[in-house]
């Protein structure tokens, strides 16, 4: 498995019954505290294995800094971040690389291990399929409001708590109710917000997915605070991605309208899933400690438009 899909990460068969998949991810910091930084990085490089259903067993830093400005205490702690994430993981850092650079750049190249017939991706939904997502929408705004120091503390906390949570706890949810018996699509929700991923899991899938703006999860305190004006540059590039195929009620709020093409950092997992199993994933996600389990929407026959946002009928 390669880019044509557009998913999360590559996978490489060795045997009959073993495959290896890989990925790599790093950024700049997105909050002050280093430790948090390198916590939130590794979990972000970390999702794409568990997006594909497997099991992360190494990984190598990588990490670029100005040595003349950041000191090794600094340093240090980011690695201690990363390093932590690692180890709730049960992966095991080989090494890495540095390099000088104007910036701190951090993240991680990962290897994981995977049956090639349990693989997991972003282009199998199936019409009829209902869609959970695993953690609430928002980290673009509070990040770049906190970079603004327009940010109140607790609201940043609760995006921190949801950017280092691993999403093993949506792949060993998914296990638990049958992996690819129940579930038919799996992808994170990064960069390109929910519109960019659930998109590129409508086309790959050859469907149509219906989303309901009033049933997304989001961190509490957005909206009242009106952090949404804190856009970051990926909320156009991510809105113009998908425009042309996309249909939009007039009905939305507008503000909540601004979460979709909210470009997430360490996002919780979009699960296309058999609507007889959505029940119990949802508990299994809510039993294993996952900030959310939600109900957003629903994939459809091919429409013409890949998306369509509208409110759930009441």
């Amino acid at each position: 498995m390669g880019t044509e899909t557009h998913d999360d990460a590559g996978v490489y068969r060795l045997t009959p019954d073993l495959a290896i998949v890989q990925t790599i991810d790093f950024f700049p910091p997105v909050v002050d505290d280093p430790y948090i930084y390198g916590q939130i990085a590794a979990a972000n490089a970390l999702s794409d294995v568990y997006a594909m259903g497997g099991e992360p067993k190494t990984v190598l830093n990588l990490m670029a800094y100005p040595d003349a400005e950041v000191g090794p205490e600094k340093i240090g702690q980011i690695l201690q971040g990363g390093a932590d994430r690692c180890l709730r993981a049960g992966a095991v850092i080989l090494g890495g690389h540095t390099v000088r650079d104007q910036e701190i750049k951090f993240g991680l190249a990962v290897t994981g291990l995977i049956h090639p017939e349990k693989i997991w991706t972003n282009a199998s939904a199936k019409i009829g399929d209902l869609l959970i997502l695993t953690k609430p929408l928002g980290t673009g705004f509070v990040t770049t409001a906190a970079k603004k120091m327009a940010c109140p503390d607790d609201i940043l906390h609760s995006a921190c708590t949801s950017m280092i949570q691993l999403n093993q706890i949506g792949r060993d949810a998914i296990l638990a109710v049958g992996g690819v018996e129940s579930v038919s699509a799996v992808t994170d929700i990064t960069g390109f917000g929910l519109a960019g991923h659930s998109y590129e899991m409508a086309e790959g899938s050859n469907v149509s997915l219906r989303i309901y703006p009033d049933r997304l999860p989001v961190i509490d305190g957005i909206e009242k605070n009106g952090l949404t004006r804190y856009r970051t540059r990926a909320s156009k590039s991510n809105f113009e991605y998908v425009q042309e195929r996309t249909i939009l009620s007039s009905a939305i709020d507008p503000i909540r309208k601004e979460f979709l093409w909210d470009a997430q950092t360490s996002g919780g997992l979009l699960i296309s899933v058999r609507p007889n199993a959505s029940s119990q994933l949802i508990q299994e996600l809510l039993n294993r400690g996952a900030i959310c389990a939600e109900i957003i929407g629903e994939v459809l026959e091919p429409q013409g438009p890949l998306l369509i946002f509208e409110n759930a009928a009441k």
